[in-house]
């Protein structure tokens, strides 16, 4: 395929991808805070992973991808601020800490799947990493941390051009802005804790014995920790959500810096993901029912669909959420599983045929230009709509071309992506036999009995799809 070049937000620029080791590309992806169930926006961030994951291994390198699960240490403000995420929801619900933890771990490892994301090399999982963490801690401490009544702090003036990441400018734009809660003693406005110290008094459910007292590691230590252990430093690629780089990665990297003894920012490249925006707010966990991906099933929509919404957008914009931007994404999925389905017998050929050339050019150069998915998609349909042509060849260009986005369309039928909404009035098997009723009526030209079971089906929210150039026979709700 053409070089592979990937937008690197340190530099903001786009670079070639090399590797550190030949053949091989390590990437270091933030994982999620199991403290409640992932939003849509949360899985915004492990779609963009996949599909990098995917792009580097059809290039043809060893991939090892790590994604970390955070069960301790990240707290209600992502600016060094407020309550442990975990304890709080542990107190919230009456629940043991380490419950809430595997079951929110669990919650988000089944969106995963139904994502079709791959599994990584390494789940690492933050309190398996606690002893290293005081050991990392306890090596960078003499030189660049202090101690104050609430733990162990790093002091940012102690390494290079701190924040630079985030383009931080001055420590008094950081006050001013509030992007660093005040904490009575410290240095500098942005430094940060590694170590939290239990309060004289309070018991955590989740608390190690370190040199700094009982307590627990700071978030941004966690990450410093496994990525370094699982990957070593310096290591290709570390990704995120936009909104780590202002705060939780230059802490890492700095971090990082002060392990290593130099400059160096921990891994070479870092990737960052826009937000996914929802004008209403429901994108917010604060909001009570917030979007996840049991939502959008509820109402109708294969997770799939939604995946394929993330696809149509550059990973670097702001994607808008909206149910009717979902349903235009799941009509798309539709027609490509469609004319996929017509290759379901044909045995994989030989990709290489003269009248895919061209297309599957521009699919590489599209993933080659820092992850294009947009245009590749647009090759993806291309090629399914290429005529007179050996259905092996057509499929082979299909298993590869969907190698990297992902989408399953060699393991799905249209069927599957017809989801019942949870407020249907009627099942699915119920649909059918109504439509075969219906149709044997038609075939007997008995059109009163057709009209009545249309009427009947559509007093409980089914539309019949008469002539419906995708062949879908029926939709439920506006959903399908």
């Amino acid at each position: 395929m053409t070089e592979l070049r990937l937008f690197n937000s340190l530099t903001r620029s786009i670079e070639p991808f090399v590797p550190v080791h030949p053949g091989e590309a390590r990437v270091y992806s933030c994982g999620p805070t199991v403290y409640n169930y992932p939003h849509i926006g949360n899985m915004r961030a492990y779609v963009f992973a996949d599909v990098l994951g995917r792009t580097l291994s059809w290039a043809g390198y060893r991939l090892t991808h790590v994604i970390n699960i955070t069960d301790v240490g990240h707290l209600t403000d992502d600016a060094d601020a407020g309550e442990d995420k975990l304890e709080k929801m542990a107190a919230e619900k009456s629940r043991d800490i380490w419950d809430i933890a595997r079951y929110y771990t669990q919650a988000y490892w089944d969106d995963v799947t139904a994502l079709n994301i791959r599994q990584p090399a390494h789940w690492s999982v933050a309190t398996d990493y606690v002893d290293q963490m005081i050991e990392w801690a306890s090596k960078i401490a003499p030189e660049h941390c202090y101690e104050l009544e609430g733990g162990l702090y790093f002091d940012t003036s102690t390494v290079p051009d701190y924040g630079r990441l985030a383009r931080a400018v001055t420590q008094d734009d950081d006050a001013e802005h509030g992007r660093i809660a005040p904490v009575d003693g410290k240095r500098n406005a942005a430094d940060f804790a590694i170590w939290r110290k239990t309060p004289a008094g309070e018991t955590r459910q989740m608390e190690w014995v370190s040199p700094w007292g009982r307590g627990a590691p700071g978030w941004h230590l966690e990450c410093s920790v496994m990525g370094e252990k699982l990957l070593g430093f310096p290591f290709d690629i570390h990704t995120g959500g936009i909104d780590h780089r202002e705060i939780h990665h230059p802490n890492e990297i700095a971090q990082n810096q002060a392990f290593c003894g130099g400059s160096g920012s921990g891994a070479n490249i870092w990737m960052h993901n826009n937000f996914l925006v929802e004008r209403s707010g429901k994108m917010s966990k604060s909001s009570g029912e917030f979007l996840r991906l049991k939502l959008l099933r509820d109402r109708g929509y294969h997770p799939l669909a939604y995946r394929m919404m993330c696809l149509q957008a550059h990973y670097r914009s702001e994607l808008e959420f909206s149910w009717e931007g979902l349903g235009a994404a799941s009509t798309r999925l539709k027609r490509i599983v469609l004319a996929t389905e017509r290759l379901a017998d044909a045995e994989t050929g030989d990709a290489g045929h003269p009248k895919f050339t061209d297309i599957r050019a521009r699919f590489a150069a599209a993933m080659a230009d820092d992850l294009n998915t947009p245009v590749a998609l647009v090759a993806l349909e291309e090629a399914l709509a290429v005529k007179k042509i050996d259905a092996g060849a057509k499929r082979a260009v299909v298993e590869e071309m969907d190698a990297v986005l992902g989408l399953g369309l060699l393991s799905i039928v249209r069927a599957d992506l017809r989801v019942t909404p949870a407020n249907a009035q009627v099942t699915e098997a119920e649909i059918e036999a109504a439509l075969n009723r219906r149709k044997e009526a038609r075939a007997a030209k008995d059109f009163a009995i057709s009209d009545a079971l249309r009427d009947e089906l559509a007093a409980k929210g089914v539309e019949v799809m008469d002539g419906d150039p995708l062949g879908w026979d029926w939709k439920l709700g506006d959903a399908s």
